[in-house]
């Protein structure tokens, strides 16, 4: 219970989605949504939430505005959230300005039986004990609570202007103090250019701006605490070298464009065996002919493809993977195990931490238990064998077109002193506790 759990110390659930496609029907899948977050929220009865979203009001945002109120409302006022009388609210409205809207949302709830939690001013340089609840929109530039950036232009890939960047808090809890940031990277926006390259431009375009991110929140403007980093990084497996081994014994034509001589599609067909298609290649289109690959033993198979983040392991740390890729799941409810034949499946929404942060998980005696499942929106096989938090075919947010996984951590600190035991698991939003 969260009143037990009090006593020794800080629950935190940490959750990331990207909810594009809420907005685009809120009738059914932002209903479905609220439903399986409330169930988490139920069944981990965590005394801080941080809630960060992506594409924060769908593709069209002016559009959307009453769908993103009562999204607001519903969690400030749903009676599975009566617990947790304090909350923050940022969401980023200003979809005017190109150089400033990222479309995102980040949300935070305190829980009444927590006593002493303080949010920092960046600009006061001092931290603030969080009461009552308040929600903040359009220009969170101006906002002293949040560092808020979208990436310089020439990061943008072709300089074309996205909704791309990154929100960042700081959080003190029982005298131990943590930023959260909740990010956005830039997708593969064709397939057969990210196929070029081992590894593509486009990783090389994340890992630029992933960077950035990283390079800024442990700059010399504040003091250095750990950190957690979880959202939407757009991750993809090293498209070249998944397609040469699922496709080692096949044979490639490609397809041209007439008037331009530009490669428009690439098939590759067996050998033998009637020469059968096993994959068709387009800028949107990843058509491969036996899907088991990606889910079979949870895609463990395609783990050594999943390389970006490699490049940062000397500055972030990430529990084992072992669930199957979270995109692109089909937006269909009655699909809900299929992908979509848009793009690879891959692992895109992550949550990671400093090694400081998983020292301060990880070191102490009784955190010896550390967990990390999927509990797909889907209900798959997997999700069954380790809880019912989802009820079968359901299909929830798969936005724009990505079908996010929760990504569930939960820290209990059990001193002031920083001590803790954790347990991770998933459901179909992202999450830590801490």
């Amino acid at each position: 219970m969260a009143g037990k759990a009090a006593a020794a110390g800080a629950g935190v659930l940490l959750v990331t989605a990207n909810v594009g496609s809420l907005f685009d029907d809120p009738e059914n899948l932002q209903k479905n949504w609220l439903r399986e977050f409330y169930q988490v929220v139920h069944a981990h009865k965590p005394h801080f939430m941080a809630l960060h979203c992506q594409e924060f009001g769908g593709k069209n945002y002016e559009a959307s505005m009453s769908h993103v109120d009562k999204f607001v409302k519903e969690l400030l006022s749903s009676d599975a959230m009566k617990d947790y009388n304090r909350a923050r609210v940022y969401l980023d409205e200003n979809y005017k300005s190109q150089e400033h809207f990222t479309a995102l949302g980040s949300f935070y709830f305190l829980h009444e039986s927590l006593k002493n939690i303080y949010q920092f001013d960046f600009k006061a340089k001092k931290y603030k004990k969080v009461t009552g609840k308040e929600i903040y929109s359009d220009t969170l530039e101006s906002t002293p609570m949040l560092e808020k950036e979208k990436f310089p232009q020439d990061y943008f890939p072709e300089c074309k202007w996205s909704r791309k960047g990154f929100i960042r808090t700081r959080w003190c809890i029982t005298d131990c103090a943590f930023d959260l940031v909740n990010i956005h990277l830039f997708h593969d926006a064709s397939n057969l250019i990210a196929w070029e390259t081992s590894p593509s431009v486009y990783s090389g375009i994340r890992h630029k701006a992933l960077g950035y991110v990283l390079d800024r929140i442990i700059d010399q403007r504040f003091e250095k605490v750990s950190y957690f980093v979880f959202g939407d990084f757009n991750f993809r497996l090293d498209a070249k070298a998944v397609v040469e081994t699922l496709c080692a014994k096949a044979t490639m034509q490609t397809i041209r464009a007439a008037d331009t001589n530009e490669v428009v599609k690439l098939i590759f067909r067996e050998s033998d065996n009637d020469r059968k298609v096993m994959l068709q290649l387009e800028k949107k289109l990843f058509d491969y002919f036996n899907q088991d690959v990606f889910r079979d033993n949870n895609g463990t198979a395609l783990l050594e493809f999943d390389r970006e983040l490699s490049v940062f392991k000397d500055r972030l740390y990430e529990l084992d993977i072992s669930f199957p890729p979270s995109y692109p799941y089909s937006e269909d409810s009655s699909q809900g195990r299929q992908y979509m034949n848009t793009r690879c499946p891959a692992w895109c929404d992550r949550i990671l931490m400093s090694h400081s942060a998983k020292e301060l998980i990880l070191k102490e005696k009784d955190a010896y238990e550390v967990r990390r499942f999927s509990v797909k929106p889907h209900c798959s096989q997997e999700g069954r064998q380790h809880t019912e938090i989802c009820n079968p075919n359901s299909c929830i947010d798969k936005s724009s077109p990505e079908c996010h996984i929760f990504r569930l951590l939960i820290v209990h600190y059990a001193s002031a002193s920083g001590l803790c035991s954790r347990e991770a698991s998933h459901t179909s939003l992202s999450c830590m506790f801490m």
